[in-house]
């Protein structure tokens, strides 16, 4: 499984205190590639993840993603939309996702339980670069179908996006 660096980040602007840690990560923990930074946004129920594969379609890209966590979390998934624009057939230009996880109701079971943390998400939206990339069941029907048909003119649109709105 191809792994990213995810960070998290405030809006622009807003005044931010990072902390900073004496010790090194674990080579076998999650913070051996995924950074964090933390932000005073919104006390906490809104903040922003960025997601910066490092193989795959989308190797390069930096992609954010808004999280809010509502009043009812963790009864209740988190709303997360992507706000970088993507050509994936798993996220729309406008941002809406498909991750079972994230839907409140999923007929497979895999779908949020008040079991689920953040972590979880961090770890779905990182996988929507790597292993949960689904070009059979799309959100966005022409992404996959482009796929489809030619995969190296997919590949090419994904590169041109990543230069226009992922870095």
């Amino acid at each position: 499984m191809g792994r990213a660096r995810v960070a998290r980040q405030g809006r622009p602007g807003v005044p931010s205190r990072t902390p900073s840690s004496p010790y090194p990560p674990h080579p076998n923990s999650a913070s051996a590639f995924l950074s964090f930074l933390f932000f005073n946004v919104k006390g906490l129920f809104c903040l922003v993840l960025c997601v910066l594969p490092d193989e795959g379609y989308y190797q390069g890209g930096k992609f954010q993603f808004e999280t809010e966590v509502p009043d009812a979390y963790n009864m209740v998934p988190p709303k997360v939309k992507c706000l970088t624009r993507i050509w994936h057939p798993n996220i729309t230009e406008t941002g809406e996702i498909c991750l079972s996880l994230l839907r409140e109701h999923s007929i497979d079971g895999t779908g949020w339980a008040p079991t689920r943390t953040l972590k979880d998400v961090v770890w779905g939206l990182n996988s929507l670069f790597t292993d949960l990339l689904n070009f059979d069941d799309p959100l966005n029907i022409e992404a996959a179908e482009h796929h489809l048909r030619d995969k190296e003119d997919f590949r090419n649109k994904v590169e041109d996006y990543i230069k226009r709105y992922a870095r």
